[in-house]
């Protein structure tokens, strides 16, 4: 029996999902609302003392940590297999997910809250976002909330997530120059999996163009990813009405400024 905590608009809970679907596989459905703060009720905590979603339980296992949680189902359910055969192609594969973890998480963290739920925060008490900070638990994680919170898209932390995408789509689009299909080994791989939420989360932003209006490899790519059946169901079928327009509707109003802040990154690079 797998039983899987995560919640429906969460990138990480998508990306387990796409391997649970790619899979073929059957499991018991158990969502913690990020929305009420649920990940940091003392029963969920005794599942993930982070208070991250998703967590898997299997067996009377628990696993935890999202890119984990994908490489652990495939090893333990072999078809399909969604990782190269060979060694180096796996170490290949797995700098993917380390630019994810790394860099681009973060990145949506910050755009998605500087976006939208910074305007509910500014709409609590102190006290209640003094409460949210302390829920954190993480200084690292309590700093860069804080910091979104008062400076919005001119923290910091978003300039860095801008030079993280514009990384990694800088890279994309050359490891895509060969002709290849997928990102290692012709194979659909969790490369693609761990990339694709962080991807269609500043799509439902109307950010994602910044970083690949001009690279028409990476969108050829994107396009073969959305087409997955894995994508459709488990991201964009998942998505309420409400959610696709509070997404659209929050990203437009800092998608001006992120492309400002891209440029100055640009220049900064030259």
């Amino acid at each position: 029996m797998l039983t899987l905590y995560h919640f429906h608009n969460s990138v990480c809970s998508q990306k387990v999902r796409m391997v649970l679907f790619e899979k073929d596989l059957q499991w018991e459905n158990k969502e913690v609302n990020l929305f009420t703060n649920a990940q940091y009720e003392t029963e969920y905590l005794k599942l993930n003392p982070k208070g991250f979603v998703p967590t898997l339980i299997h067996e009377n296992k628990t696993i935890r940590e999202s890119t984990l949680i994908c490489e652990y189902l495939n090893e333990v359910f072999l078809q399909p297999p969604l990782a190269p055969s060979t060694p180096v192609e796996r170490a290949e594969m797995r700098l993917w997910s380390k630019t994810v973890d790394e860099g681009l998480y973060e990145g949506v963290v910050v755009f998605s809250f500087s976006a939208m739920f910074r305007e509910r925060m500014q709409k609590q008490s102190p006290e209640r976002r003094e409460q949210r900070y302390r829920n954190v638990g993480d200084p690292t994680r309590r700093d860069r909330f804080k910091s979104t919170f008062e400076e919005g898209v001119e923290s910091p932390y978003v300039f860095r997530g801008i030079a993280a995408y514009e990384t990694a789509c800088k890279t994309l689009e050359q490891v895509l120059s060969d002709g290849r299909l997928w990102l290692v080994g012709d194979l659909f791989s969790l490369a693609e999996i761990n990339l694709a939420p962080f991807f269609a989360r500043l799509e439902y932003l109307q950010i994602l163009s910044h970083w690949t209006e001009d690279r028409p490899l990476v969108q050829a790519w994107w396009q073969r990813v959305k087409n997955r059946d894995s994508y459709q169901a488990e991201i964009v079928d998942k998505l309420s009405k409400d959610d696709i327009q509070e997404m659209s509707r929050s990203g437009f109003q800092i998608s001006k400024r992120v492309g400002e802040r891209l440029q100055d990154y640009l220049d900064f690079l030259k």
